[in-house]
């Protein structure tokens, strides 16, 4: 394709952006009615999909403990049980009490001490907590805190290998440089390519892909990427 091979990432990336968001229209993502919920979501949507988070959340909030406070008091068990629905409950709660213990400990368990931290720091400190990946640490970022960080997930790289932007073996951090390196650090943009990455792999850019009606889809002529 003439415009991956000219390698003006900028305006291609700006291109499948604005495709996806005139397709889709705004995604309101993440949903959250605090910035800690989003952190809960971000960590017990390991492994397993939103819905089932949704009714994990539920859980803990008709129990009235979804806050830092109640949740870093409350026993393994008892929160293993309440956020059962989300799966790999014994393992996630021990992930959120090691998140909930660094909260506490490090910014007396308020996310909004832990938003004015530098980014690139808070990144580094939120990766050395057990059971927090990169993918998880830029959904905090992004999400519950605002900051200008691309996540990328399976369905991000899904879509850029078949449209030639990235190679298969491209590690995280080389994706994520891809949007770094050539957009604006804009923490509003990213929220939103990254849900609109997410509403394409469900729907057209499957394991299985679906490509009949994809915005993403090229023409007869050439116009387009595939």
């Amino acid at each position: 394709m003439g415009r991956r091979e000219q390698g003006n990432y900028g305006n291609i990336l700006m291109d499948i952006f604005n495709r996806l968001h005139g397709f889709f229209g705004p995604q309101k993502w993440w949903p959250g009615d605090t910035p800690f919920e989003i952190a809960v979501g971000a960590i017990l949507t390991q492994n397993t999909n939103w819905g089932n988070v949704e009714k994990a959340i539920r859980n803990l909030k008709r129990n009235g403990k979804l806050s830092a406070k109640a949740l870093h008091e409350m026993p393994h068990g008892k929160l293993a049980s309440l956020i059962k629905p989300a799966g790999y409950f014994n393992i996630k709660s021990k992930r959120l009490k090691h998140f909930l213990d660094f909260l506490a400990a490090d910014y007396k368990g308020s996310m909004k001490r832990l938003g004015k931290e530098d980014v690139q720091a808070l990144r580094k400190r939120l990766l050395a907590v057990n059971g927090i990946g990169p993918e998880t640490a830029d959904s905090i970022l992004l999400y519950a805190l605002g900051k200008p960080v691309f996540v990328i997930d399976a369905y991000t790289k899904r879509v850029l290998q078949r449209h030639g932007l990235v190679p298969e073996k491209a590690a995280y951090h080389d994706i994520q440089a891809l949007f770094h390196d050539n957009l604006p650090r804009d923490a509003g943009l990213f929220n939103e390519y990254h849900a609109l990455f997410v509403v394409l792999g469900k729907h057209y850019c499957r394991p299985k892909p679906q490509c009949d009606g994809c915005p993403l889809k090229g023409d007869k002529k050439g116009n387009g990427y595939i």
